[in-house]
This record gives C-alpha cells, structure tokens and sequence, in this order.
C-alpha cells in the first residue's frame, strides 16, 4: 500500500495510522514524499514504512528552490536520517531538460547517495507534459508548457552517470 499526494506527510498523524494499520494487516507499505517535511515522520510512523520513495527534485540547491520554492537540506537531512534507520529507500528523479539535467548536479546527487546504504534504486523519470491539460481546465498557467521533454539519448546518459556510481538506475 503506498500512501502518495500531494504530500502525505502534511498529514503525520493520519499517514502514521494508515501505516500502522496495513502494517497490522500484514501489507507491504511505502510512502512517497519529497522528504522536505521528513521531519514531521516520528521514528514510530518510519518502523512502520517498509520502502520509501524519495523525490529528490535537483540536487542544485538553487534550481530545488526555483522549483520547489523550498530548501535541499530537509530533503537530504530526511535520507540520511532513513539511513540511520535502515529504512529501504528508491529515488525519484524527474528528469527535467534545463532545470534538473545539469551533469554537475546529476553527479553530486550520486556522489550524496553514494554514502546511503539503503538506496535500492534511482528511477529517472523523464518529464511530460500529460497534465498540461489539467492547468487548462483549471485556468493556470502550465509552468512548463515550453520545456521539452527529454531526449532518449539524454535519459540514458542520467541513468549511465547514476550508474557510474554503482546505483542500480532505471
């Protein structure tokens, strides 16, 4: 059972319930955040997370802001912590051409992870654009409208420096 959002961490409490009850249940539980609220899951609701799925959105602190309108540091204060804790951990990264594909910032992330030993795998995920509509029905401007989408060529060559890492990328 996956718990997923939004970010489910903006309801702790509710996402520790639901955790501990499957748990009893016997199901596998994951829970996919950003780890910027990390913080906010207590050691208890983390015992009861069988994987997490961690959405790092760039490990350049600047463009994570201009993103996120957040900080890095929780993010990776929350998978060193879930580390720390032996909690199995899959990255997510958005593949994002002129925003999260600098080679810089692709090889600081492997280097950081490097130094995780609960990291299973990274998931490259290239962007798209199959929820544009949704900003037009909603009457919001797609951010992103004129961004491309990431070549193949592109895609492998962030999964080849993940993997130049010894991270299991796909």
């Amino acid at each position: 059972m996956t718990l997923t959002g939004g970010e489910p961490l903006l309801q702790p409490a509710f996402t520790a319930e639901v955790l501990h009850r499957c748990k009893e249940l016997g199901l596998h539980t994951a829970l996919d955040t950003s780890g910027a609220l990390g913080a906010r899951a207590d050691d208890a609701l983390l015992a009861d997370t069988d994987l997490v799925l961690l959405d790092i959105k760039s490990f350049d602190a600047g463009v994570y802001r201009r993103l996120t309108g957040g900080h890095l540091a929780p993010t990776l204060d929350f998978a060193t912590r879930l580390n720390r804790l032996g909690v199995p951990v899959w990255i997510r990264y958005v593949l994002v051409p002129g925003w999260t594909a600098d080679p810089v910032a692709v090889d600081g992330l492997g280097h950081f992870l490097t130094r995780l030993d609960n990291v299973n795998r990274v998931d490259v995920l290239p962007f798209h654009k199959l929820g544009a509509h949704k900003y037009d029905t909603l009457g919001i401007p797609f951010p992103f409208r004129d961004n491309p989408v990431p070549s193949a060529a592109l895609v492998e060559r962030v999964r080849d420096q993940f993997r130049a890492y010894g991270l299991q990328a796909q």
